[in-house]
């Protein structure tokens, strides 16, 4: 009876002359979109979760959106909307959503929240006067151009900011980020933009978060810190595909000098009165600098490259001065451990040393569980970014934990992205994320778009192993062939920098067409810039791989350098592999092939936009042919021709 009042509600908002119809100029009935409304309403009557895949063109944000704001009305509860991308966000609420509201006969309440870095701190920019947070004159007509913006804000979001660099080197001191927050004893507690978020999502129904809030609020519900996000009975993950990894962020522990540094400085600036207290602080706080800087020293002393790299249990790197790294971390400890001492002792004068030292206690805590290793369920690396040194521990196997957490104690689950099944279908997703099988179901919607028809995949005749010193002159070479067939008019879509720069270099002054890099300018800017430029050419990598939409011709082909395997030596992906192979597992079969599969669909999904989109997919990778899992990964691709031959693309887009 449920599934029937699910069939018969969906077909009333989505059929031929019914309620979206009539509101919206360009519709079109899409078969896998009403599939998937009916199948979303059927797990939340059951109390269910559901995994979907609804590949480009199904028109998902509405499908899961009408039945979510149906099930919330009717069953006098809060959804939470999640997704991967900040564009997605946006989406919803500024298209998707308002359209609802003005179509659907119910009316409905949503409230957009971003993370807390996202919003100005009323009282951090009213006493940032006490902190030394500007360098430069640019920094001080920023900085003007923020205060004059505070005086007539609603919202106090960053994103309204429009006419400032991306990155102000000084938000991170005014922004109302959780761990400088002071709470219910801020003075600007009331006016404060984050409580009137939190104001406005308490009386929603439907809550729109991205995945990095809703992990940040997981992480913390079951502690003294309380809850982010108010409380709700159902989620639905769009672009699900990426939840591991951010699961694995906020289920970990990290400690960075950029840290240890803003501690010192913030203890320093306190407006300490008595001037022998004051000197105590700034001497302690000193101290803190100078052994953090012997710290990161020793922990990496020769790796002056960026990455990331494995935490050896054993570090006994020795300097000229006979201290090891234990040495130096002890020294640490206590020095932090003394200044927190001074700065507690004025906690009950001022608000703003008690936030203080509960900030240094806490990365005293977090930097020994990373140090001393003793949790074999982490695993333990560093990373070098710029100036930045980051110490992290993560859990190898998140699916535990989001068992536990979410997937037990939340009524519906629902998991949807246009990538999450391989091969075997969704068991490798299932799986990976802990969903139970017994509550768990599953949809494959059919898409809207005719690939056999639209696209064709083309994989060159030969082309040597990607590991050769051969591969990267033998598929500029190919890459230039296809572009001379296609007019350009392309993504070059690699899997690492390196191959995304030579590639570049190589092609690019042999064709005849504007050819864009990666790096040069925003992201935005760089896809603005394609879509106006005739029969251009971009060279990518990791972040173009999704999220990226170019309709029409302009872009008619994508060639993807090489299967997008993780890299082997990260220390995250060994030790899944790790896990894996030591419970009696294929960790190359179970984990990488699925994986990999799933980047490059996404890859992929960037050439068939819309149902008049014709192109090429090239796969300059071997490994399809010559390997037996390459099998696997042609498998799990929508249903294309495949050929070796160029006047086959040429045909294609004639």
């Amino acid at each position: 009876m449920a599934e029937e009042n699910s069939k018969n509600g969906s077909e009333k908002v989505f059929a031929p002359g019914g309620i979206v119809s009539k509101f919206h100029e360009n519709y079109e009935y899409r078969e896998g979109q009403v599939e998937m409304a009916e199948k979303i309403a059927e797990a939340f009557d059951a109390k269910k979760h559901l995994i979907v895949e609804a590949g480009t063109g199904t028109g998902k944000t509405l499908a899961y959106l009408v039945p979510a704001i149906a099930a919330a009305i009717k069953g006098k509860c809060r959804i939470i909307i999640s997704t991967g991308t900040k564009n997605l966000q946006e989406q919803l609420m500024e298209k998707d959503i308002p359209f609802l509201q003005e179509a659907l006969p119910t009316k409905f309440k949503a409230a957009y929240m971003k993370g807390r870095a996202n919003y100005a701190c009323i009282y951090r920019i009213a006493h940032s006067g006490h902190q030394p947070i500007l360098d430069g004159i640019d920094d001080v007509d920023h900085f003007r151009v923020v205060r004059e913006w505070m005086e007539g804000t609603k919202t106090g979001d960053r994103a309204e900011l429009t006419d400032l660099p991306e990155n102000l080197a000084f938000w991170n001191r005014i922004n109302a980020r959780a761990d400088t927050c002071l709470g219910q004893k801020c003075p600007d507690f009331e006016p404060c933009f984050i409580t009137r978020v939190r104001s406005n999502a308490e009386n929603a129904d439907i809550i729109v978060v991205n995945h990095h809030l809703f992990f940040a609020d997981l992480n913390v519900r079951d502690n003294k810190f309380g809850k982010v996000l108010p409380d709700y009975s159902a989620v639905i993950f769009d672009e699900a595909h990426l939840l591991e990894d951010i699961a694995a962020d906020y289920f970990g522990v990290q400690a960075s000098n950029y840290q240890l540094e803003e501690l010192a400085h913030d203890a320093e600036a306190l407006p300490v009165s008595n001037a022998v207290s004051a000197a105590a602080i700034t001497k302690a706080a000193g101290k803190v600098l100078s052994i953090a800087q012997s710290f990161w020293q020793r922990l990496m002393p020769e790796r002056q490259i960026e990455g990331r790299f494995p935490l050896s249990r054993d570090i006994s790197v020795e300097r000229g001065d006979g201290l090891s790294f234990g040495d130096a971390n002890g020294a640490l400890s206590d020095a932090l451990n003394r200044l927190e001492t001074i700065v507690d002792a004025f906690s009950g004068e001022m608000v703003e040393a008690e936030s203080i030292a509960r900030r240094l206690k806490q990365i005293r805590a977090d930097l020994s569980f990373i140090t001393r290793q003793d949790d074999p369920n982490y695993v333990y690396w560093l990373e070098r970014r710029g100036r930045g040194m980051f110490l992290q521990a993560s859990p190898v196997d998140v699916s535990i934990l989001l068992n536990e957490k979410l997937f037990d104690k939340t009524n519906t689950c629902i998991l949807t992205s246009a990538t999450l099944a391989t091969k075997d279908g969704f068991n490798f997703i299932r799986d990976r994320l802990g969903l139970p099988s017994a509550r768990t179901m599953t949809l494959m919607a059919p898409s809207s778009f005719d690939h056999e028809t639209q696209a064709i995949v083309y994989l060159p005749k030969s082309m040597p192993d990607p590991r050769s010193p051969d591969y990267a002159t033998a598929a500029a070479r190919e890459i230039t062939e296809i572009l001379r067939a296609t007019d350009g008019r392309a993504f070059v879509l690699c899997t690492s920098n390196a191959s995304m720069s030579s590639l570049y270099q190589l092609v690019s002054s042999r064709v005849g067409y504007p050819c864009f890099v990666q790096g040069t300018m925003s992201k935005a800017g760089l896809i603005e810039r394609f879509r106006s430029t005739p029969n251009a050419v971009l060279f990518a990598t990791q972040s173009f791989w999704q999220g990226v939409d170019v309709r029409g011709e302009q872009l008619s082909c994508v060639i993807i350098d090489k299967l997008p395997f993780a890299v082997p030596t990260d220390p995250l992906v060994a030790a899944r592999a790790r896990f894996i192979d030591e419970r009696g597992g294929a960790s190359f079969f179970e984990y990488s092939v699925p994986q990999a599969i799933i980047t490059l669909k996404q890859g992929i999904g960037r050439l068939i936009r819309s149902r008049s989109d014709r192109g090429v997919i090239a796969i300059l990778d071997p490994r399809l042919r010559t390997k037996g899992y390459g099998r696997d990964f042609l498998a799990s691709l929508p249903r294309m021709k495949i050929t070796s031959e160029l006047d086959d693309v040429r045909e294609i887009l004639s």
